[in-house]
């Protein structure tokens, strides 16, 4: 349906959704859009690029853009997914700040309001998690965040128990211009089909692995083909052929495991999340390689993407 028949005025815009590392912002993202988009992990760090979702109502359409945590960086990396996120923050028409309930208000959400002060984009806080706590607790976090800064908006949300997302939906609304919609009707994100594979490869390798090996991970697809015969069920079949990278050799071990078990109980899941996403079978050849230092040295976060 097109924006001419809807009726009334149509409002159409970007939103930008930062927070600092595990603040429930690709949950949230994903709970919006009604559909994955993109990777969710305990592990700080998981978003590295801006993953955009697209959220369709009758009066509107807006563009999410979910952003790697902001944090003070210790690598080349972390220098640069903080610039991407203050090249996101400089396009928006409405920045969401997730601050988890669950967790009190730290200097790396301070550290996130005073970047946020410096902008002229409207800042909606939104209280993540808010199913997590009591009411008494939700009350004080709300309190704590209102005296962080002065927001246009406060929403406590909840996107596992699907608590006032819609309320969130109608406030964002409310700060982005009217105009047509970007994005057709049925279209939710733009990410490149070997991007979101690489992403849910890289999801899958993070379950369960040591804490020092989760930001030295990435994936790179390097090849998806598909076959010009069809399963035996009809089933269209992609050969998708991707190397996970670490940074030290010892990590090798550790990502492979005992006789490859490891390494097999990853493309497993990964495979499941990518016939989901590209609706055909999948014939999954996954290769664990080492980038020395890779994420303190440009001309391999260049080939690796960043």
């Amino acid at each position: 349906m097109s924006d001419e028949t809807r009726g009334g005025e149509f409002r159409a815009g970007f939103v930008c959704v930062v927070g600092r590392p595990n603040a429930g912002k690709s949950t949230l993202t994903n709970a919006l859009v009604g559909q994955k988009v993109a990777i969710t992990s305990k592990r700080p760090q998981t978003t590295r690029r801006a993953v955009r979702g697209v959220v369709n109502r009758p009066g509107g359409q807006l563009v999410l853009v979910d952003t790697p945590g902001l944090h003070r960086p210790r690598t080349l990396l972390g220098e640069r997914l903080n610039e991407l996120v203050r090249g996101t923050l400089a396009e928006v028409d409405v920045v969401v700040f997730c601050l988890p309930a669950d967790q009190k208000v730290g200097p790396g959400d301070r550290f996130i309001a005073d970047e946020l002060r410096e902008s002229r984009t409207p800042v909606v806080a939104v209280a993540t998690k808010a199913d997590s706590v009591p009411q008494e607790r939700l009350v004080e976090h709300l309190l704590e965040v209102s005296a962080l800064g002065d927001w246009a908006d406060i929403v406590p949300v909840s996107a596992h128990k699907d608590f006032q997302l819609d309320v969130l939906v109608d406030v964002l609304l409310k700060h982005v211009p009217e105009g047509p919609q970007m994005y057709p009707d049925g279209e939710l994100t733009d990410e490149p089909d070997h991007i979101m594979v690489a992403e849910l490869i890289r999801e899958a390798a993070l379950e369960g692995v040591r804490d020092e090996l989760p930001h030295s991970l990435a994936v790179v697809v390097e090849e998806m083909v598909e076959r010009d015969e069809p399963r035996r069920d009809g089933r269209r079949l992609i050969d998708v052929r991707a190397d996970v990278y670490i940074e030290r050799p010892s990590q090798k071990a550790i990502i492979i495991g005992a006789g490859g078990s490891r390494l097999r109980d990853v493309g497993t899941r990964a495979r499941h999340g990518i016939e989901a996403l590209l609706g055909c079978a999948v014939y999954l050849d996954l290769h664990v390689r080492v980038a020395k230092e890779w994420q303190r040295d440009p001309k391999q976060l260049r080939r690796l993407g960043f």
